[in-house]
């Protein structure tokens, strides 16, 4: 089990110093800000939607490492998927960080790289910073433009 831990510490360290799809998108056709009151988190999310499909995602902002991992690891999930698909997602990725042991297991299971947030749930303050991104990408996705986890 630590060197489980050991392991999603180095990924999300990984996605939090050089993160994936950092960088503005002009050919956006949705995005939303969101922002987390308590500890300044704060994350733009740039969707490009053609038709059902999530053709192309990216983020800007500033946060802590699990914001920036969740982030950067979210938008490479989300790739190609339906829209379908990608609230499936989020409906999985907030189980797994908010749910209780028992669940979060199974929502694991299914998320593949994601599951490295698992742990979270164990730490109720970092909870919004894992699921900011998530948030945002859901309310671009809806058409909304702001968010924020309180």
């Amino acid at each position: 089990m630590n060197d489980l831990r050991e392991l999603y510490q180095e990924v999300i360290l990984d996605h939090s110093k050089r993160p994936r799809n950092f960088h503005g998108m002009p050919e956006a056709n949705r995005s939303a800000n969101g922002h987390n009151p308590l500890c300044g988190d704060r994350a733009t999310v740039y969707l490009h939607v053609e038709g059902d499909v999530v053709r192309d995602v990216s983020f800007e902002g500033s946060g802590c490492s699990i914001s920036t991992a969740s982030a950067s690891m979210m938008t490479d999930a989300l790739k190609g998927k339906t829209v379908a698909e990608t609230e499936a997602l989020f409906a999985r990725f907030h189980e797994l960080v908010t749910a209780d042991p028992s669940k979060a297991a199974t929502a694991a299971a299914e998320l593949g790289k994601l599951a490295v947030f698992a742990g979270v749930h164990e730490f109720p303050m970092r909870v919004k910073c894992a699921s900011l991104a998530w948030h945002t990408m859901k309310a671009a996705l809806e058409g909304g433009d702001k968010v924020s986890t309180e």
